[in-house]
């Protein structure tokens, strides 16, 4: 959950938003119903499962094509932990290639001569730099500096050299540099003294395509720099808030293919002729445009839809302009895809609720999928989990609030639940459906959990998207408040016991809730979560410097508005919180630090409010490793058993 803290695109996470890490890539099998949840079939006897059998479900993630296109790697956490595998396009065993013990290793791409490109941090510092594994097992940083920062751009159409981004040089920055190979000579190719964004390089590598976010979330502008002049031509000037984001070039470099809301609610694709100046319109929809991208040499164009809370994915051959026809497979949501540069092969993930993410290989010719990975825990029977259910239900204000609802197998009238209202981060997120360990660990425990799309939310449009803008602590927190109100008309939910529980954005939410809303929900579970607005919007990290404005007008600025800021700050309310509360933090968090935590259990504690506090040394924004997603899930579900289904009271 690495994505930025901007809203370009906006249908995209926010970097405050890294929910909950223990939760798999999204995808979906729900099916929306307004009003209620769908019937149930005859109660059957669900098997209960520990925290350990979910965590020996394996997360996988990535995929990058090997040179001679007989293998994928990818990234696993099977050991633990993650690192780097190769597996065989034909199936069969994965084969581990990296064997980190301690950082989080995750696969980037394969070199021509069958070396791997793989990152990593040091200790969720989010200082990632890009790495090879040499072929005597050896490793070579190829981004050194202690405070560096650097990203994998993509490869130059030769595949004689690769770009990157560092921010090496100003760390406020990130410029873009070539990397030959296989010396790794790197040329830079542009020096960023402003906060743009890289969208995309062109084949020719005449133009990089520049997205630069204005004063607000939903403003920004697409700029072409010329590598030979050095020229920046600003392409989309405009009047008002209108989000314009480059996506990428075509493979003849004659078009950049972009996505903006210009006159509508929701991101469409639009291209823009670099030899005539003139735009036009690709495609629409009635919900946003993810991205949209190319194969290396354009057979292919790739669009990703967020619709409603799950992700399309739709292929095109460009060529003739029709879809391609996707191979038919099980329920769930195809995401992450990747082709072949020879573009014979398909590499891509297929998630659903009741499945985590499995890695799939489609052949273009002969029509064939195999799948390479199992995640799932055998020990484990799908029939035992739940599937996800998109539902909408009126706010305070006669606002329609879309939510993802989890019911418990057996939760009827006669036998009542808890349940926990989830909200993600951001804090323009977005909750959407498909396998979330932790969330199916708690429903297979017993709790209904609602996963709630306040307003302020990617996905639902522009009007909606902004309807949070400085109003935090109080709009959006409502309709958190009417979601439990919704759990308690379902008649299956003990109304009496609803809890909150959110991380990042969400854990402000959870504090923001007990501490300005401190008779509505039993507890909270505060995972990484803003408490002083203050300070974390004076610490923001400094790669963020390209959207600090927009950022500010979104929630406040720390040099004008303190009155405001600490208003809806929880920490400076603290007294007014009754109810249990544990929190989980990363030590070296850079996007909520530790004394976010570390001063909300202060205040706690010399209040007598029952709190419970867990801290992990080796994390970050979020839980990427095994013992650690252990630790934090069963705490949660101990600390639940104790105050919500046993001692809550409303």
């Amino acid at each position: 959950m690495n994505s930025k803290l901007k809203r370009i695109p906006r249908a995209m996470a926010l970097p405050l938003a890294a929910l909950v890490a223990l939760a798999l890539p999204t995808g979906a099998r729900a099916q929306k119903q307004p009003q209620g949840a769908k019937a149930q079939a005859a109660p059957r006897k669900v098997r209960q499962y520990t925290i350990e059998q979910f965590m020996d479900t394996v997360r996988v993630t990535g995929a990058a094509f090997s040179p001679d296109e007989r293998s994928i790697i990818f990234s696993s956490n099977k050991t633990g932990i993650f690192n780097v595998y190769a597996v065989p396009t034909s199936g069969g065993a994965p084969k581990q290639l990296t064997n980190s013990a301690k950082e989080s290793t995750y696969a980037v791409t394969c070199l021509p001569d069958g070396r791997v490109v793989y990152t990593y941090d040091r200790g969720g510092n989010e200082n990632s730099h890009l790495y090879v594994l040499e072929a005597n097992g050896g490793e070579r940083d190829l981004t050194p500096g202690e405070k560096t920062k650097a990203n994998f751009l993509g490869w130059a159409q030769d595949r004689k050299s690769f770009f990157v981004s560092t921010n090496e040089r100003d760390p406020r920055y990130f410029d873009v540099y070539e990397m030959s190979v296989p010396d790794f000579k790197a040329t830079l190719l542009f020096r960023d003294e402003a906060g743009y964004d890289v969208g995309d390089i062109s084949n020719d590598k005449k133009f990089i395509a520049l997205g630069k976010t204005g004063d607000s979330t939903t403003d920004s502008d697409i700029y072409l720099y010329n590598t030979a002049t050095k020229e920046m031509k600003k392409i989309t000037p405009h009047a008002g808030e209108i989000s314009f984001s480059p996506q990428a070039f075509s493979a003849d470099s004659k078009w950049l293919y972009y996505t903006t809301d210009e006159g509508g609610e929701f991101q469409y694709v639009r291209r823009y002729g670099l030899a005539t100046g003139r735009s036009e319109q690709v495609e629409k929809y009635p919900w946003d445009v993810f991205t949209t991208y190319f194969s290396r040499n354009g057979k292919y164009r790739v669009v990703s839809v967020n619709e409603d809370a799950r992700t399309v994915i739709k292929v095109y051959d460009t060529a003739t302009g029709k879809p391609v026809q996707l191979p038919r497979l099980p329920d769930g949501d195809i995401t992450g895809v990747s082709i072949s540069p020879s573009e014979k092969l398909m590499a891509f993930y297929l998630n659903g609720d009741r499945s985590p993410s499995n890695l799939y290989v489609y052949d273009f010719a002969t029509k064939k999928v195999t799948k390479l990975t199992d995640s799932l825990n055998p020990a484990i029977n799908p029939a035992d989990l739940v599937d996800s259910e998109r539902i909408r239900y009126k706010s305070f204000d006669r606002v329609e609030i879309p939510a993802i609802l989890y019911k418990p197998q057996g939760a009827s009238a006669a036998t009542k639940v808890p349940a926990l209202v989830l909200v993600h981060g951001g804090p323009g997120g977005q909750a959407r459906t498909g396998y979330k360990a932790q969330v199916q660990f708690l429903v297979n425990h017993g709790y209904a959990v609602v996963d709630v799309n306040n307003r302020g939310s990617s996905g639902y449009g522009k009007t909606f998207f902004t309807a949070d803008d400085r109003k935090h602590g109080r709009e959006p927190l409502w309709d958190v408040v009417e979601a439990k109100k919704y759990l308690q008309s379902t008649g299956w939910v003990d109304p009496a016991r609803i809890g909150i529980m959110g991380g990042s954005y969400g854990g402000y939410m959870v504090l923001a809730a007990l501490a300005f809303k401190p008779e509505e929900f039993a507890v909270g579970v505060d995972l990484f979560g803003v408490s002083n607005w203050v300070r974390t919007l004076q610490s923001i990290p400094p790669y963020w410097e390209s959207f600090r404005k927009s950022l500010y007008r979104e929630i406040g600025d720390p040099s004008t508005q303190l009155d405001m800021l600490r208003e809806v700050s929880p920490l400076f309310h603290a007294d007014k919180i009754r109810r249990p509360l544990i929190v989980l933090q990363g030590a070296n968090d850079p996007r909520v630090i530790k004394p976010e935590s570390d001063e909300i259990v202060e205040a706690l504690k010399k209040n007598n409010v029952p709190v419970e506090y867990v801290v992990f040394d080796n994390e970050g924004h979020g839980f990427t490793k095994k013992a650690n997603e252990i630790r934090a899930s069963q705490a949660i579900l101990e600390f639940l058993d104790k105050h919500l289904r046993g001692g809550a009271t409303n």
